[in-house]
């Protein structure tokens, strides 16, 4: 059925050719079956047992499993010696990981790893900073269309959330080797350079990492399962001591203990899950029958939450509300565990100011729940969610292609994967993006008395929550006759809201600058 509803989004003469590409990739398993060495037969048969004693499937028990497994393993990396025992350590454990929860799917972390590699090797950095971004985002497109194709809006663990991080990583080194090298032929006069690679000097290469380097950051185990995917630098630093010593060994500061850091984002991830596992079941966004096929709660007749049940709005509106809040916790919780399993070997902290005093633990840090549940505008939201994308869209799309809003948000989707629910939602937000930057002009210094909770700091953090909550439904429904009906129950006023505030702040006269204040 799933195949099915595919089949019919694309012309007759693609299915054949689709379905001879994946036979042909699936007829390379046995090749690829004698490399899953690293995790032993009895551990599967244990956690297969274990899965069915508790009433998880196998995916997400290995999953589970293995975001935890990462806290003991960064226990064991704190106490390794620094350089390649440490790269080596990362790489393997990333391995082990990854055959643990994907088995033979494993393959393509490593078939990327090494195709990049080589194309920085051999490839002059002007074009290795295209190339290796084409073909890494290309794979990662191929995974989600495959993932599509064979199992339409369901659900398994596969390659490509592990691939989605990598895909970070490898664009990432490739500009900032580009930028190393614009760097170092500038000798210093930056008027040379590019103002965005002036921006990124920090996370600059000038050298090429070493093979087993690169491999140790593109399957780092503390980060490779659900991110976060921080810079190529700032892994190394944590790897060869340099974040904590000087060349002579001596300590750059007083080096704080990483257990408060790591308690305190492990303890918020086991609430977090918590809040996850009982909200979603007393909140449901799919139907817990056949979440597949089925329509979603909150709109599909017979629920008792969707308009064809004559429900009235604001209860709809409050039960999505409470819905999409539930489903979060399920990003939070993953994001604070592995922030976590970062700080505990101290890739999450920051390093020291000149004065030597620690500067702080957001290397690691992919989300800010209280920033984003309670952002007064869109731009605090984005910057609160899901930070180290946010980081790489910024860095490496909006800043290198003159700040277009389209291309940024055009690669997110593509990043995500190709569900009309996903482009449903990045389409709009350049209109909600309009909407704040008008506002933050027309409006915020009539009425903005400096401060996130004076009056006007909760109407606009209410307003930003209200609106957000209408235009992230497709994110969740994917399909599109689902993800239209979804808005549609809402009767668009999200859209006709923003259209119209659009053109009523236009005709409104430009406060004088002596009177502006800051929003």
């Amino acid at each position: 059925q799933n195949e099915t509803r595919m089949e019919a989004l694309l012309p007759s003469s693609l299915p054949p050719l689709i379905e001879g590409g994946i036979a042909f990739t699936y007829g390379l398993k046995p090749y690829v079956e004698p490399t899953v060495v690293l995790v032993p037969s009895f551990v599967e048969d244990q956690v297969t047992s274990l899965a069915s004693a508790i009433g998880f499937d196998y995916d997400t028990l290995s999953y589970t499993l293995g975001l935890f497994l990462c806290y003991p393993l960064g226990l064991v990396m704190s106490l390794l010696p620094y350089g390649k025992v440490k790269h080596l350590f990362s790489f393997f454990l990333g391995a082990f990981l990854l055959q643990f929860t994907l088995g033979v799917q494993w393959i393509h972390q490593l078939v990327a790893s090494l195709v990049a590699y080589a194309a920085f090797a051999v490839l002059p950095r002007r074009l290795s900073k295209t190339v290796v971004p084409v073909f890494i985002v290309g794979y990662c497109v191929l995974g989600h269309l495959h993932r599509q194709y064979v199992n339409y809006l369901g659900w398994d663990l596969d390659f490509t959330g592990p691939h989605m991080v990598l895909t970070i990583k490898l664009y990432s080194i490739a500009w900032n080797l580009y930028d190393g090298e614009c760097l170092a032929k500038a000798d210093g006069n930056e008027d040379k350079v590019s103002r965005a690679a002036k921006k990124c000097k920090k996370f600059a290469l000038e050298e090429m990492p070493s093979l087993l380097e690169f491999l140790g950051y593109t399957f780092c185990f503390s980060n490779v399962l659900a991110g976060p995917a921080y810079e190529f630098s700032i892994y190394k630093a944590a790897a060869d001591g340099s974040l904590l010593y000087d060349a002579n060994g001596k300590p750059r500061g007083k080096i704080p203990s990483q257990i408060p850091a790591t308690l305190k984002a492990f303890v918020t991830s086991v609430v977090c899950m918590g809040l996850f596992v009982v909200g979603t079941g007393k909140f449901p966004i799919m139907d817990p029958a056949d979440p597949q096929n089925n329509p979603p709660v909150f709109i599909a007749a017979g629920s008792g939450w969707s308009r064809h049940d004559g429900t009235p709005w604001h209860v709809r509106y409050a039960y999505q509300w409470v819905a999409l809040l539930c489903i979060r916790f399920k990003y939070y919780f993953a994001w604070k565990n592995a922030e976590g399993a970062n700080n505990i070997w101290y890739a999450g902290f920051e390093g020291f100011d000149e004065k030597g005093e620690p500067k702080g633990w957001e290397n690691a840090n992919n989300i800010d729940i209280i920033s984003f549940e309670t952002a007064p505008n869109l731009k605090i939201l984005s910057a609160a969610w899901n930070k180290k994308t946010s980081n790489w869209l910024t860095r490496y799309i909006y800043m290198r292609t003159g700040g277009s809003l389209t291309a940024t948000y055009a690669m997110s989707a593509f990043w995500h994967g190709f569900y009309p629910g996903y482009y449903f939602f990045f389409l709009s937000m350049p209109l909600l993006t309009s909407c704040e930057r008008i506002g933050r002009k027309k409006l915020s210094p009539r009425f903005s008395t400096g401060g996130k909770w004076t009056p006007w700091g909760v109407t606009t953090i209410v307003t930003t929550s209200f609106l957000i909550e209408y235009f992230i439904q497709p994110f969740q429904m994917l399909a599109w006759e689902w993800s239209v009906e979804a808005w549609a129950q809402h009767y668009w006023f999200g859209h006709v809201a923003a259209v119209a505030f659009y053109a009523i702040c236009s005709v409104l006269p430009t406060p004088k600058d002596d009177k502006k204040k800051k929003a």
